[in-house]
């Protein structure tokens, strides 16, 4: 049994807004309304979170690894003074054209991070804005989150219910938020129902 309680966040459209052009410099990562906050309330609830995600600028010559760097320092900054913390980013630096195993639809990075922390990835959540996403998901044995803050914001509810079809066990949200509201009170109602609350 694992006693870490794990969530794996995606970057662009979960934690900032989405850019098609890419998050290049630190003064373009912009966080979503209330997501830095979120990740803030998971950690106090004591859940440890790190963040997974494609990044296809760096492979396509757009932005060097300093960029990258002075961009999740940025993203680290700013959680900071909300009183959150990332404990890990994990980032696939390949263009589609690649073909690897750590870009999102393939489980790479997530088994990188379960071989990171020692840990099965079943009861791990993962949160993500894209099909892309829940595959990826789906293909590591996480636990699927879909959030309708980033990309998903744009498709209607026939695409929507075409994806979630691909996805079995899916689960849909507005936003991180939202997403880490459903978490904690299903935590609570585990912890009600084991007897584990003081009283």
């Amino acid at each position: 049994m694992q006693s870490l309680k794990l969530v794996i966040l995606g970057r662009d459209g979960i934690l900032n807004e989405y850019r098609e052009d890419h998050v290049k410099a630190p003064g373009e990562w912009k966080p979503i309304p209330g997501a830095l906050e979120a990740v803030s309330r998971l950690n106090h609830a004591g859940w440890h979170t790190v963040v997974a995600t494609n990044q296809a600028g760096i492979g396509r010559g757009m932005i060097d690894m300093s960029s990258v760097n002075a961009v999740h320092a940025e993203m680290n900054r700013q959680l900071m003074a909300q009183g959150g913390r990332l404990d890990a980013v994990f980032f696939c630096p390949h263009t589609p054209e690649h073909q690897c195993d750590c870009r999102k639809p393939q489980p790479g990075m997530m088994l990188d991070i379960a071989h990171r922390y020692g840990i099965h990835l079943k009861n791990v959540p993962m949160v993500g804005d894209t099909l892309r996403d829940l595959l990826a998901a789906q293909a590591a044995g996480c636990e699927p989150h879909l959030v309708l803050s980033g990309r998903a914001a744009a498709i209607g509810d026939e695409q929507l219910h075409a994806m979630l079809g691909q996805v079995p066990g899916a689960r849909v949200h507005a936003d991180l938020p939202a997403f880490v509201q459903f978490l904690l009170e299903r935590d609570h109602i585990a912890d009600s129902s084991s007897g584990a609350l003081e009283r």
